[in-house]
């Protein structure tokens, strides 16, 4: 054996020749320690030491504190009968640098197996460890873990950053099985194939569906590598990567996802904006047809007024005498036009050109002021319920269009409802989320519900049905124009509408109107009575561009006592009011006149004389409402056709500063 040392000892002699490693000898028996040159450098000693016989203790002298106790172990385990010894560890130079070593030894024995010498060679592997932590770091950051099989053995040589990826502990080595167990689908090919299996697979290349041994998480790992072979033996050795692939599975299975579907998005596209262009159509058309439906309706309210005014005026001034069938005649001829001027007044309301008064208003209490109203109006084979919610919040809206409106509504569920059934009238508070009515922004409404039971209409019907003069009643038992009506109120308000039907289920109405923040005030004021006959004697100047409503207008007003100036324009009427005598105090004027307006000339006048009172009379109010259908501020308007009642209530009543 000490044969065996000897050539030991010639070799550590050529290798310290040639300055790859430094030598030690340890001398068991005697406790001495001899080093050479090189080894007394890796320590950071001084060169004469390696001519001097050394403590053993020095061995561990320059070790890092952290490696200390390992390598102590180890020694003395060569020194307790131990064969070999090959270890790495940090040494500390001088200067403080940490330098990497890789010691291995072997014990000699004497003839009764007993250690006598431990020698060994000490090579400097700094910068292989150096490299090792930058591939590490560099694995980690990247994401990409090491593995090598040999063929034949039960585990597998691994990175710290292959351990993580897989959720398993850290390890330099770990069992094929203990790694292929980590692997969802048992019946899928191994993540590290083992000989007994069939050989060497075809690639490396592969991916995997692996569920974390330590937090349970699926995840998809990714094989790449090479397949080096011996052909020398016939042996072969796996060497490769795994890195996570996830986020790239998850893309292409929303890729497949987005192209399996793409039909039915393009389908879904396709009908939505069909949709979007059927409802623009349909505001165009409903736009369309009120503006055609307002200056119908001027020329209309004109014709009214010398139609209703002057056989008012006949039947004011009939003979109690006279045949009884011509003051029959008179009568229902007004009640004819009456109705014509109501027809008139629905269609200003479709195409949202009717002027309205707007006022904050309590919705429990407009509701229950019109329980008796709709209990005279609806047949007494139809249960009524106003369900008014706790707490309503207050709307701004005309309130007598509201009542209208809400009248109207439930006039047609009784229609809807010929054998009897039940009408339920409630309102509650909502806030409507974006999308969520129709046309509706996303705010505070306050919903107001007419719901029957009657037969419902088909889903044809209901696109129809606030179009104007549609109507599924028979010939002369309606207009069409009491939907359309309600449409174009809601809309004038600034609200929104909502119609569901199922045939023989019934139907509901839904008036959002949204919420005002403001106080609320009462639904009507304390109206101070006015003698509708009184008549008076202060100076009006009546302008009106239609001759015929304006010779009726004069007539009025002088059968009533007035002075009365007339002009047919608004540059004619200036003229008169400049050199009037007395002051006029009051201005009379139509709104739609050819080159200047009713208002501009209220504007003109009231500089010429401040404090002048001003009337307007139109049957078309463009001009006297603003952009959203509300009068303006401080206009008090009367609305064509009038009568000699209501034209003498309201001139008293602006004279006398009601």
């Amino acid at each position: 054996m000490l044969a065996g040392a000897d050539a030991g000892d010639d070799v550590r002699a050529i290798l310290a020749a040639a300055g790859a490693s430094g030598t030690w000898d340890w001398d068991v028996v005697a406790g001495e320690l001899r080093i050479d040159a090189r080894f007394a450098e890796l320590y950071g000693l001084d060169p004469a030491d390696a001519q001097r016989v050394l403590p053993t203790r020095l061995f561990f002298k320059a070790i890092h504190p952290e490696d200390q106790a390992r390598i102590k172990i180890a020694v003395t385990g060569m020194t307790a009968g131990a064969e070999r010894f090959s270890k790495e560890f940090r040494v500390v130079a001088p200067d403080g640098e940490t330098l990497w070593m890789h010691g291995r030894g072997q014990a000699h024995f004497d003839e009764q197996d007993m250690p006598v010498r431990f020698t060994g060679l000490l090579v400097d592997v700094t910068e292989r460890k150096r490299t090792e932590e930058r591939l590490r770091i560099a694995q980690s950051a990247g994401g990409v873990g090491t593995f090598e099989y040999s063929d034949g053995y039960a585990t597998a040589t691994v990175s710290g950053e292959f351990c993580r990826l897989l959720g398993l502990h850290p390890a330099t080595t770990l069992p094929v099985r203990t790694i292929n167990s980590v692997l969802k689908n048992k019946d899928e090919p191994d993540l590290i194939p083992e000989a007994h299996r069939g050989g060497p697979p075809d690639t490396l290349d592969g991916s995997f569906c692996v569920v974390r041994s330590d937090d349970g998480e699926e995840r998809w790992i990714a094989r790449r590598g090479e397949i080096v072979r011996d052909k020398d033996n016939g042996g072969y050795r796996l060497i490769g990567v795994i890195y996570d692939v996830t986020a790239t599975k998850a893309q292409e299975a929303a890729l497949r996802d987005l192209n399996e579907t793409l039909e039915t998005r393009v389908e879904q596209a396709v009908a939505e904006r069909q949709a979007v262009e059927d409802a623009l159509r349909q505001a165009q058309k409903m736009e369309a047809v009120g503006n055609l439906t307002g200056g119908i309706a001027h020329d209309f309210n004109n014709l009214l007024t010398i139609i209703i005014g002057n056989i008012d005026t006949v039947i004011r001034r009939f003979d109690p005498g006279a045949d009884p069938r011509a003051k029959r005649a008179l009568e229902n001829a007004l009640k004819g036009a009456d109705r014509a001027a109501a027809l008139v007044q629905r269609l200003l309301a479709f195409s949202r050109r009717q002027p309205l008064d707007p006022k904050s208003i309590d919705i429990e209490r407009l509701l229950t002021g019109m329980a008796d109203l709709l209990t005279r109006s609806i047949s007494e084979s139809i249960a009524i319920q106003i369900v008014p919610a706790a707490d309503l919040w207050t709307v701004e809206a005309d309130p007598n269009q509201l009542e209208n409106v809400i009248l109207n509504l439930a006039v047609n569920a009784r229609d809807a409802m010929p054998d009897g059934g039940a009408l339920t009238i409630e309102a509650r508070n909502v806030t409507l989320a974006p999308d969520a009515v129709s046309d509706a922004p996303a705010g505070d409404y306050v919903a107001i519900s007419v719901v029957d039971d009657g037969i419902g209409m088909a889903p044809e019907t209901v696109e129809k049905v606030f179009d104007p003069f549609f109507t599924t009643k028979e010939v002369g038992k309606g207009t069409g124009l009491g939907l359309s009506m309600v449409y174009g109120f809601v809309k004038q308000s600034g609200g929104h509408i909502q119609i569901l039907s199922t045939p023989g289920c019934g139907t509901t109405i839904t008036l959002f109107l949204q919420r005002y923040l403001g106080h609320s005030a009462a639904l009507a004021a304390d109206v101070v009575p006015v003698d509708e006959q009184a008549g008076g004697h202060e100076s009006i100047l009546v302008v009106e561009d239609d001759d015929d409503v304006r010779a009726y207008t004069v007539g009025i007003l002088r059968e009533l006592g007035y002075r009365v100036i007339e002009a047919h324009d608004g540059s004619t009427a200036l003229k008169l009011l400049e050199r009037a005598d007395p002051v006029i105090a009051l201005l009379l004027t139509d709104v739609v006149m050819p080159k200047m307006s009713g208002s501009q000339l209220a504007d003109a006048a009231k500089a010429l004389q401040p404090g002048l009172g001003v009337l307007y009379t139109s049957g078309y109010t463009r001009d006297a409402i603003t952009r959203d259908g509300r009068l303006e501020a401080g206009v008090d308007l009367l609305t064509k056709p009038f009568t000699y009642t209501t034209l003498a209530s309201k001139v008293r009543d602006l004279l006398d500063g009601h």
